[in-house]
């Protein structure tokens, strides 16, 4: 019986909002998607993340996902945070960086609290790279950190020599190379209009989340110009060219940082329940919603359907990790999979219908089609955008969207790739919560 009552009020919640303040809800949605979709993100600098990333201290570890403390961290996003602290000269060994990590001399927090996103664990420390994207139409910037390709790297929790000798190459020579590039590049244009790249990337194969081949290739396209002009060493700007050239995941970084500035257009708007952070720490998994401000609502991190890497098998996996759902949120990556039919086999669904099939749900759940994002297969036809938790609920579909896997242990790395479906509870949570905030 009580179970019963329970249900029964929750749908009666769901009733009220969807009759009450149907009115209100659908102007305040109208508003915040438009927004979205109007966004114009640009990358416009490179810099360390100390420099760049407001409200960043010294002694600060930013992390995907809503935040959390080290005692509740899940392995990869230990092993990162330990690789950090080597990778700072905060430690020596990984012994001295997790008494260091434990002993309160660390402030950690969300990358979303910080206008930042992070592919899997997300870690970004002060003397990291990171991109500045500003979005030129309402003037907000985000941030990201640099890829640094498949396998053993810092976001899926290694922290071995090879990794941090990477992120230091990162910093002392890629960095200073595209700064440069990007300088002139600049000069002549503002910036490089990243959801240019975007749009034209969704029709050449690229959902934009865990395929971003055509996307590298147009950034190199862009970038070649003024990178054969830079006055670096000739074998510097090689390396970097060689870099990119060897990492389709290079612009993922951007891509996120370009839906980060999408969805913060969209962000605090009365009456509005278009969900604008999906973000997952490996523990827990959380929610923002443009008309309830900056609350989390979160529920346990759901475990990732996929294809491992040969030796390893689900018994090995982490729970699901990252803010690279950023992209869902912003009506691309797992939304736009009807677009990028090559990606099935990497994520490990059974054939390329699956693809169409998961675009064709999400259509049910979000508010609008995209005025520029549009999928070729489906005539055109603009991707979904805009999560409304209020059909979330109502239809019983909650967001798929597809991700890397981080082993569970600390130092192991990526053993493979699939696809998540996000937590009902957290819509629920959500729905109730504006249920309090606006009929009360």
């Amino acid at each position: 019986m009580f179970a019963s009552n329970c249900f029964q009020k929750k749908e009666t919640v769901v009733a009220h909002i969807l009759d009450d303040l149907k009115k209100e809800v659908e102007s305040a949605n109208e508003i915040a998607v438009e927004r979205m979709m109007q966004s114009a993100p640009f990358w416009t600098d490179i810099n360390l993340a100390k420099r760049l990333i407001p409200n960043m201290k010294d002694a600060m570890l930013l992390h995907a996902g809503p935040p959390v403390e080290w005692k509740d961290m899940s392995g990869p996003l230990r092993g990162a945070i330990i690789g950090a602290c080597l990778y700072e000269s905060w430690a020596k060994t990984k012994e001295e960086a997790e008494r260091l990590a434990s002993s309160g001399e660390i402030e950690f927090d969300s990358c979303h609290n910080h206008q930042s996103v992070g592919p899997m664990a997300g870690v970004i420390s002060p003397s990291m790279p990171v991109y500045e994207v500003t979005d030129t139409k309402y003037g907000a910037k985000s941030f990201s950190n640099l890829n640094e390709g498949l396998g053993k790297v810092l976001r899926y929790g290694a922290f071995d020599q090879e990794t941090i000798q990477k992120l230091n190459w990162m910093k002392g020579t890629m960095m200073p190379v595209l700064s440069q590039a990007l300088r002139d590049l600049k000069k002549e244009r503002g910036g490089l209009d990243f959801k240019s790249l975007i749009a034209q990337a969704i029709t050449m194969g690229d959902e934009c989340h865990n395929r971003y081949n055509a996307t590298t290739a147009l950034f190199v396209r862009e970038l070649a110009p003024y990178l054969v002009k830079c006055d670096f060493d000739k074998e510097e700007v090689a390396q970097t060219l060689r870099f990119i050239r060897d990492n389709n995941f290079t612009t993922l970084n951007l891509g996120m940082a370009s839906a980060k500035a999408m969805t913060m257009a969209a962000h605090g708007i009365k009456y509005s329940t278009i969900v604008t952070t999906m973000a997952r720490n490996g523990t827990e998994t959380g929610i923002r919603v443009s008309g309830l401000g900056d609350s989390w609502f979160t529920a346990r991190a759901p475990s990732v359907s996929g294809v491992y890497f040969p030796g390893f098998g689900r018994e090995d996996a982490n729970p699901d990790i990252g803010d690279s759902a950023i992209t869902e949120t912003a009506g691309f990556g797992g939304f736009a999979m009807a677009a990028a039919p090559a990606i099935i086999s990497w994520v490990g669904a059974r054939s390329a219908s699956v693809a169409t099939e998961m675009t064709q749900r999400m259509y049910q759940i979000t508010f609008a089609e995209h005025r520029y994002f549009s999928i070729p297969s489906l005539d055109f036809r603009g991707t979904p955008t805009g999560i409304d938790i209020r059909k979330v609920v109502k239809t019983g579909i909650t967001p798929n969207i597809n991700t890397g896997i981080a082993h569970k242990q600390a130092g192991v790395g990526q053993i493979g790739a699939g696809l998540v479906v996000l937590p009902m509870d957290l819509f629920k949570k959500a729905l109730r919560a504006f249920a309090s905030r606006y009929l009360n």
